[in-house]
């Protein structure tokens, strides 16, 4: 018998490399303009109204035009005063550049509305990570006559000195209207600043609250 012998190597067979044709090719890739903020909204106009308190009335007179310039010019919002209903309304444009600036000119104008001054409420505008937040006295304690008013009192301190040494030490702003508190600032900074003045309402005495205040104020610090 004849032995067969397998081939020691095996020929492979180069076939050149032929391009496809540019038709069977995928078609470019298209390239959209992003849209404005009346296309976002198929075209409609979207409104925000800001009711006007009665006790605000003049204080918005006096400052309609550092209000209006940056909201018109910067922001490229409409903005109002309907003198019929007290009301400022806001509405966006066709050349309005991003739809979320309506809603940042509202909160602007409302925390004028609710007694900050325009100079920390324009932080609204240029920064996200602000807020601003409500409560009254009455949700942390239940108190009525000369026991709401001494409350009232160490929360502001002789001369505002307790209010303002809370903001300085939480970079928040604090307006204290009666027995309602607001507190503008960023989302851990406004907790900070909430417990102080809670600790305040619930009869802590200040110098025991500043203490604790240097303590939290310089662990914030090292966080950043």
């Amino acid at each position: 018998m004849q032995s067969i012998e397998a081939p020691l190597s095996m020929d492979v067979e180069v076939v050149p490399f032929e391009p496809k044709p540019e038709s069977g090719s995928l078609p470019a890739k298209p390239l959209f303009e992003p849209l404005k903020a009346h296309e976002m909204s198929d075209g409609r106009v979207q409104f925000r109204k800001v009711n006007v308190p009665p006790h605000r009335y003049s204080p918005l007179k006096k400052a309609w035009m550092e209000i209006y310039t940056p909201i018109y010019e910067q922001m490229k919002i409409d903005i109002r005063m309907n003198l019929k209903v007290r009301r400022v309304e806001l509405k966006t444009r066709p050349n309005t550049p991003d739809v979320s600036n309506l809603q940042k000119c509202a909160d602007f104008v409302h925390a004028f509305m609710l007694g900050f001054d325009v100079i920390d409420a324009i932080a609204l505008l240029r920064l996200d990570e602000l807020y601003v937040e409500s409560f009254e006295i009455k949700d942390v304690k239940t108190l009525r006559g000369e026991h709401l008013s001494r409350a009232i009192g160490r929360l502001s301190g002789k001369g505002g000195k307790t209010k303002f040494a809370i903001e300085n030490a939480t970079k928040t702003r604090i307006v204290i209207a009666d027995t309602k508190i607001h507190i503008l600032g960023s989302y851990r900074n406004i907790r900070v600043a909430r417990d102080s003045l809670c600790s305040l309402i619930l009869g802590s005495p200040a110098g025991k609250v500043y203490s604790k205040l240097r303590t939290v104020s310089a662990r914030l610090a090292e966080g950043f």
